[in-house]
């Protein structure tokens, strides 16, 4: 019998958990189970149950351990030991699937929950001891063989959840697999459109999930028509894990996803207001073609790195010096303000903005050096405004 012996499996949260719901025959299931047979770091612990949500916290109330209902309509209660969260979902069929969600069922058979996951992989079940549980017969096989392949028929299983296609390449770019199933690759292609029913939030999810894989290139080519759909504009790019690799930079999804040149992403992917704010000052750094310390001082140290590793991906050279020149700009401070100015006489106005421009030219222009007096004299009288 195959077993997993995890890091995790030990954990005395983890094992109070799974004593308080043991009347209810838990389980391990999913990528805890898979990353663990394939000798990656697991994260997220999901158990599952042969009962109802109710039931669950029922069990866990009766064994001192809270649980909260975050998806009780789903099925899924998260369960918190020994300061730990887990989430908890009893076993389900699906009832009915509009493309987005399911009516469910409870159901005590592995085998009903394993036939409504999306990929044989993720379909995998360990009992507490480690003893694993394949009901399709065919996730081992497919872990062995580094091969993605869905439960089932591939478009049964995408009609029942279009994001499922999203899923299909994100699940090989973060596990480093090849495409070897073309009848789910052609499926996915062919049922692109079906995005439109998904909501631009969990896109948006999904597609930053993908662009922090380690390599995500392979995936990003093999997406074909998917790309423009699930992201108006965008194109694959090549050479940037290259280019991160080799200056020893680690993957960072916002800096692909500007690689990836779709200029609506920020609001089609529902990114935050920080998330939106940093994209575009990677976008403004390359678009700027600024020296590195000037881009620094302008858009900051993250946006001007990321900026010329994008170029570097296109072929451009990287700057002798770069980092420090970075940081030089990052850390330069232009010792006039506005309130200089007006202090000099200047009002408020269009006028003094000017003035302040033309010290700001000159003072980049000697590369930083140049001092109050000096951009005094640049920034000209009040007069002259």
């Amino acid at each position: 019998m195959t077993r997993i012996a995890p890091a995790w499996l030990p954990d005395p949260a983890v094992q109070a958990a799974m004593a308080a719901l043991a009347p209810l025959r838990p389980l391990f299931v999913g990528g805890c189970v898979r990353d663990a047979l394939m000798g990656r770091p697991g994260a997220d612990v999901d158990i599952c149950v042969a009962a109802p949500p109710e039931e669950t916290m029922r069990r866990a109330a009766e064994a001192g351990l809270h649980a909260h209902p975050t998806g009780i309509d789903h099925g899924v209660v998260t369960l918190v030991a020994g300061g730990r969260p887990f989430e908890v979902a009893s076993l389900r069929r699906d009832v009915e699937t509009d493309g987005r969600r399911a009516v469910i069922a409870y159901t005590e058979a592995v085998a009903e929950d394993a036939a409504r996951r999306d990929f044989t992989l993720n379909a995998l079940y360990a009992d507490a001891s480690g003893a694993v549980l394949d009901p399709t017969g065919e996730g081992l096989a497919d872990l062995a063989a580094r091969r993605l392949r869905f439960v089932g028929e591939p478009r049964r299983r995408i009609g029942e959840d279009y994001l499922r296609i999203l899923r299909f390449f994100r699940f090989h770019a973060q596990l480093g697999f090849a495409f070897g199933d073309p009848a789910a690759l052609a499926a996915c292609h062919a049922m692109a459109e079906g995005l439109a029913r998904v909501s631009q939030e969990r896109i948006g999810a999904e597609m930053l999930k993908l662009l922090a894989a380690p390599d995500p290139e392979p995936a990003l080519a093999a997406m074909g028509p998917v790309l423009p759909l699930a992201l108006p504009g965008a194109a694959p790019f090549t050479g940037l894990v290259a280019a991160e690799r080799l200056e020893g930079e680690a993957p960072a999804p916002l800096r692909r996803l500007a690689a990836l040149g779709a200029p609506g992403a920020a609001r089609a992917l529902r990114l935050s207001r920080a998330e939106g704010a940093a994209l575009g000052a990677i976008r403004a750094a390359f678009c700027g073609r600024q020296s590195p310390a000037e881009a620094a001082w302008r858009h900051g140290a993250e946006a001007a790195r990321d900026a010329l590793l994008i170029r570097a991906a296109g072929g451009e050279p990287l700057p002798p010096g770069w980092r420090a020149e970075i940081a030089r700009g990052a850390s330069a401070s232009m010792p006039l303000s506005a309130a200089d100015l007006m202090e000099a006489g200047w009002r408020p106005g269009p006028a003094l903005g000017a003035a302040l421009k033309r010290a700001e030219v000159r003072w980049i222009e000697a590369d930083f050096a140049s001092g109050r007096t000096a951009l005094l004299a640049a920034a000209g009288t009040p007069e002259d405004g």
